[in-house]
């Protein structure tokens, strides 16, 4: 919509996806997309109103849906044929009243989900309870063991410097930087 909180009217199937290169719109009646994503030539999305992970046609507009999920889906990402999926647990709000998802009287969760990409089906999962209520981005760590989440008042994050990729190329990680720097000194001296 055109106006601050419009989606809220028809937030149960007045979701789209849309082509922002060419205006086109791909599919329509969604309850609430979110986080479409190309994986293997083929276009995903999850329809968060409904907690599913869905494959989409993109030629015809239709929806395949591989999973129906306990809680409102956000946040996908693939690794191995498998798909990460976020799930939120969905607030008894006004907001969120009047969704497929909140009109099932089951219990919604909170956490990341494992999906196999073949079938399905739940593979694992990991389950947040307390402060964690709501997931809205979900990025596979290739390669990483015993990732760590810091609270902001941790003394880690007052000495912790993330540096744009096109700099790390200066990052001195060796000492070859201040040799380089030494010589390039004499040798501006000698002119």
């Amino acid at each position: 919509t055109d106006k601050l909180g419009g989606w809220r009217d028809n937030k149960k199937d007045g979701g789209l996806l849309m082509d922002i290169s060419d205006n086109r719109i791909i599919a329509e009646g969604l309850s609430m997309p979110h986080s479409p994503r190309w994986h293997d030539d083929q276009l995903w999305l999850l329809e968060s109103g409904k907690g599913s992970v869905a494959k989409v046609h993109a030629s015809s507009g239709q929806l395949e849906t591989l999973a129906t999920l306990p809680g409102f889906t956000r946040g996908i990402d693939f690794a191995a044929g498998l798909a990460f999926v976020g799930l939120s647990q969905v607030r008894d709000s006004a907001s969120f009243s009047g969704l497929p998802l909140t009109d099932q009287n089951e219990e919604r969760y909170c956490g990341i989900w494992v999906v196999e990409l073949s079938t399905g089906r739940t593979l694992a999962f990991l389950r947040f309870e307390g402060a964690v209520q709501e997931i809205f981005s979900v990025q596979v760590l290739p390669n990483t063991r015993y990732p760590e989440l810091l609270d902001y008042d941790d003394t880690l994050v007052a000495t912790s410097y993330v540096l744009p990729d096109g700099d790390m190329q200066d990052v001195d990680f060796d000492g070859k930087a201040q040799q380089k720097a030494s010589e390039s000194d004499e040798l501006l001296s000698g002119y």
